[in-house]
């Protein structure tokens, strides 16, 4: 009896480790982040329309062109209008013109001046101002937004935990 308990025990003492990896990550960030100042422009083209009907009209180059869109100085193109006249007295008649002139291109940009366009969005440069984060040692985080303008202040907390 006493052999088989020493076999046994003996049994017990050798039996196999079992092996894993366990893998345990804690951490904490934070960060502010402050935008820089920008501009975005979107230039106005140039547009022609025209419609009509019972009207005569009287062209006045001479080219027999309904008018138009002409040769492109700086971005703006010349423009050239029709005179219309109805054609029959008392008759109905018709006549719309429409012309848009666009926005003048220039050769050169100046760092810091806004364009003339016609659409033009620009946000000034942000600021920490008395904006704080913070990280604690326990992994707190403080997140103090205080007088920051055009700033993202942001904060993470991760905890994870690997078995294999």
């Amino acid at each position: 009896m006493k052999n088989s308990f020493f076999f046994f025990a003996a049994f017990l003492l050798a039996a196999i480790p079992a092996k894993s990896d366990i893998t345990h990550t804690i951490q904490s960030s934070a960060s502010i982040t402050v935008a820089a100042p920008g501009s975005t422009v979107t230039r106005q083209g140039n547009s022609y329309s025209i419609s009509g009907s019972g009207v005569d009209i009287a062209v006045g180059d001479d080219t027999n062109e309904l008018g138009g869109l002409g040769a492109v100085t700086n971005g703006v193109n010349a423009f050239s209008a029709v005179t219309a006249s109805q054609s029959t007295e008392g008759e109905d008649f018709s006549f719309q013109m429409s012309h848009t002139a666009g926005d003048t291109t220039s050769n050169s940009i100046t760092v810091g001046t806004i364009p003339a366009y016609s659409n033009v969005t620009s946000t000034s440069v942000g600021t920490a101002g008395t904006g704080t984060i913070g990280v604690g040692r326990d992994g707190s985080l403080t997140l103090t937004p205080g007088t920051a303008t055009g700033a993202t202040i942001t904060g993470q907390h991760t905890t994870s935990l690997f078995v294999d």
